[in-house]
């Protein structure tokens, strides 16, 4: 799969093949959807085993790469009916751009457009892609992520920060 390449202001410079990307440490556009559901608890995930990075860690509802000439929203929709098997409506957030390595030697260094949606009905997760899945309060993950960081992707653990301050702002 190809993925976007990107300036720091989310211009398109090229596009490249996904594990290239990732071993050369090269900034590309990326997506992150965050779920909350009525009682305003956050859908987590635990990752497939199997995955190329990050297996076994818990991170935010969904996460990937729009493909070349696929707007992003309309990719973190069909990316999330994949993963989790549920469709709802989205809306931006905001975005940032981290970097962060992995020990199989691979980078992620991304231009995250954060995106939120709310949902109340059925999971259907794909075992190829989610192991687990549960809904936390804000205060249930803060604390996690401070006792036992290790659980936790990287982009995670810099995007829920950022996902508090916006949810204060607009609360």
């Amino acid at each position: 799969m190809d993925v976007i390449l990107v300036d720091e202001q989310d211009v398109q410079t090229g596009t490249m093949e996904k594990m290239e990307v990732h071993q050369k440490a090269l900034l590309h556009r990326a997506f992150s959807i965050f779920i909350f559901n009525s009682k305003g608890e956050m859908l987590l995930h635990k990752r497939a085993d199997k995955k190329y990075h990050s297996p076994g860690l818990w991170t935010n509802a969904c996460c990937s790469h729009p493909a070349p000439g696929q707007e992003t929203l309309a990719a973190a929709q069909k990316r999330l009916q994949e993963e989790m098997g549920f469709c709802v409506s989205l809306k931006k957030a905001f975005d940032f751009i981290y970097k962060a390595q992995f020990d199989n030697g691979l980078t992620e260094h991304e231009f995250d457009h954060v995106f939120i949606g709310n949902y109340n009905g059925t999971i259907l997760p794909n075992a190829e892609e989610v192991s687990d899945y549960c809904f936390k309060t804000i205060t249930e993950i803060r604390d996690s992520i401070q006792s036992h960081p290790q659980k936790y992707t990287e982009w995670f653990k810099i995007a829920f920060p950022k996902m508090e301050t916006y949810l204060q702002s607009t609360s």
